[in-house]
């Protein structure tokens, strides 16, 4: 009997793994013997150059140390670790022998050439919304590129996840092929910028937050995610920015990495930054446009924020900094700290320097619901990106303990965000830590 019962069971099995496999049959395309003379047009690779670096291909193909384009970035999800592909036109082991036809139905469906299911850690699911028209143009700037031969690592994913045809089932949840459509309720410029928000910049990719099957969570998009061991802010009525953004300023940020008024861009947003300085105004200026049509209604009642703010920090701000300065040991070891470290570059009186130090009751920063980008830039300080007038930050992992750390940390959103204290500031920077060494 018991051996009926396992017949019928292997049997169910061998079943259900055929009609899986049938199911996430892909047809494998034939390669190319050269690119296409399309490929070499200059203005289709010039175009392509501007949309290649709206996208970050760069940074998300381009590994410390590497080649550009030719992999080997890990991401590192909730299943195990991603590492990006060589998307240079080497024929082995990148693109060199991918049709137009293969590489846009990996960026519109998916598929790579071979008919495998990618992983979405490429962010399709965005890519999908590209006018073919432009897909063409990012073809021939990559077909253009040095041909690099280098093969990244192996996927680490943990099974079931490394079962590449379930990725069709995930599709069938959460993927659903389609270009962009305008919406006749928005100008020109407000529809561009959604094209490129909401496609090929993938803003939600890191800025929503996600489901336990790694998706984005389509009705939140927009309040916050992650983006590698950085906590992505809200960019909708959950911003965390102290003072609302204007579209002028998410326009100078985009392209510089600072205003004043909400600081400077750091983490993985400075890759960002980095390619968005480069492509025509036309695109950055119509991205701000857009998000800033989500945030601006959202954070309108914020409007008379900065104002105060720097109005209590010119009348209390130095008496507190003082009184630690003088060392003062009810002002608390986290005060202590930002006297000797912080104020000097921070504070509305005593030594600025150049260092554009952003008075910290506007900082986003502080407000956020998760500390470690706090925590980051406390330990690793920040370098500002390419061309910004920000000053470089130093870090302090060398000079203050790990409760050092989380001491400043405490004092500074207590001190500077009205926002309840942070609960998980030691399991956030061990997290940090695990991170750093992961990446080893």
């Amino acid at each position: 009997m018991l051996g009926r019962i396992a017949g019928v069971l292997v049997v169910c099995l061998v079943a259900a793994t055929v009609a899986l496999l049938a199911f996430s049959w892909r047809p494998r395309l034939e390669p190319i013997a050269q690119a296409p003379a399309q490929a070499k047009h200059p203005a289709l690779i010039a175009r392509g150059a501007e949309l290649a670096l709206a996208g970050n291909c760069n940074a998300c193909h381009t590994r410390p140390g590497g080649e550009a384009f030719s992999g080997g970035v890990p991401f590192k999800t909730d299943f195990g670790t991603v590492y990006s592909t060589n998307i240079t036109p080497d024929r082995e082991t990148g693109v060199g022998a991918w049709s137009e036809e293969a590489f846009r139905r990996a960026l519109h469906e998916g598929v790579g050439i071979d008919g495998r299911h990618l992983y979405p850690a490429f962010p399709y699911d965005r890519l999908t919304k590209t006018t073919d028209t432009d897909v063409s143009a990012i073809y021939a700037f990559l077909m253009s590129r040095k041909a690099v031969h280098a093969t990244p690592p192996a996927n680490e994913l943990s099974f079931p996840f490394n079962f590449r045809p379930l990725l069709a089932f995930w599709k069938l949840l959460y993927f659903e092929p389609a270009r962009f459509v305008p919406d006749p309720r928005r100008s020109a410029e407000l529809n561009h910028g959604a094209y490129l928000s909401e496609g090929l910049a993938h803003c939600g990719t890191c800025h929503s937050p996600r489901n336990r099957l790694g998706a984005e969570e389509k009705d939140r998009a927009l309040s916050g995610g992650e983006a590698g061991s950085w906590h992505a802010p809200a960019l909708d009525a959950q911003s965390p920015a102290p003072t609302p953004w204007t579209v002028d300023q998410l326009h100078t940020y985009l392209t510089t990495g600072f205003v004043e008024q909400h600081g400077v861009a750091a983490g993985p947003m400075q890759d960002v930054v980095n390619n968005l300085r480069r492509v025509p105004e036309s695109d950055s200026r119509a991205i701000a446009a857009y998000i800033g049509s989500v945030l601006q209604p959202a954070t309108a009642a914020r409007s008379d924020n900065e104002q105060r703010i720097r109005s209590e920090l010119a009348k209390a701000g130095s008496r507190l900094w003082q009184s630690a300065a003088a060392g003062n040991s009810a002002a608390g070891a986290g005060a202590l700290l930002y006297a000797g470290s912080c104020a000097q570059c921070h504070e509305p009186v005593g030594l600025r320097f150049s260092a554009k130090g952003i008075p910290l009751a506007l900082s986003k920063v502080l407000a956020m619901p998760d500390p470690r980008n706090l925590l980051h830039i406390i330990r690793d300080g920040i370098t500002a990106p390419e061309g910004s007038p920000a000053a470089l930050m130093p870090g302090y992992r060398e000079a203050f303990t790990d409760a050092q750390i989380v001491e400043l940390a405490a004092y500074l959103r207590a001190r500077f965000s009205g926002h309840p204290p942070w609960t998980d500031l030691e399991q956030r920077l061990r997290s940090l830590d695990q991170a750093a060494g992961d990446s080893r």
